[in-house]
């Protein structure tokens, strides 16, 4: 698919990429709308609605990924409810095992998330996978959300890198458009980000179902 020779850095998403995205779809899609129907008292299937419209509104913006501003639009202590499934966050197949053999290779490696900070270091506190990163970029702590492309140049400002000498891989092809447009040579989607969900048909990037496809592990 490529030659790890042309690469010098890695950029790795999170969530979908290195952790499994079930942890994620089902807090916003199951466990959330069923606390909020508690805590407002109305039935799931109205909760389910109004969470979805406001949610949905937001899609590709920081404010999407943004635990606080859901706290404060909701009315709620999002933060505290995203722990209570704390048990289902969990790594990928392969990833550790990926993210060592970068390590070996020489790689830089960094960490590029939309991840809230809340929520991102409860994550690596819980996964302990920032052990093998050379960095680590919230896109909170640029000010734009990783599907624009002022992202890309802030990016570049706080860890300078080579767009034709990097890859990037990210279950978002939102994202991986705006990685497209900003010049980054090598892209890379996730086919299965959620353990749970569908072996995606990805067309418009190179795809991978497991790390072992692009590195042997």
């Amino acid at each position: 698919m490529f030659d790890w020779r042309e690469i010098d850095t890695v950029l790795l998403d999170m969530d979908g990429t290195l952790l499994d995205l079930h942890y994620d779809n089902h807090f916003w899609l199951t466990h959330l709308p069923r606390r909020y129907a508690e805590i407002r008292g109305i039935p799931l299937a109205e909760a389910e609605t109004q969470l979805d419209t406001q949610i949905h509104s937001r899609r590709g913006t920081l404010e999407w990924y943004c635990l606080d501003f859901w706290s404060q639009e909701l009315g709620m202590d999002v933060p505290a409810l995203y722990r209570e499934t704390a048990d289902r966050i969990a790594l990928r197949p392969q990833t550790e095992a990926f993210l060592g053999g970068l390590r070996k290779l020489k790689k830089e490696a960094l960490l590029v998330t939309n991840a809230h900070p809340n929520g991102l270091d409860h994550k690596l506190e819980i996964t302990g996978i920032d052990r093998w990163m050379d960095g680590i970029v919230s896109s909170h702590d640029l000010g734009h959300a990783k599907e624009s492309g002022l992202f890309w140049h802030a990016l570049q400002e706080r860890q300078p890198f080579d767009p034709g000498r990097t890859l990037f891989v990210d279950d978002n092809q939102s994202v991986l458009a705006a990685a497209r447009d900003y010049g980054i040579a090598h892209l890379l989607c996730i086919r299965q980000p959620d353990s749970q969900g569908p072996l995606r048909e990805i067309t418009d990037f190179p795809a991978i179902h497991q790390f072992d496809e692009i590195m042997e592990i």
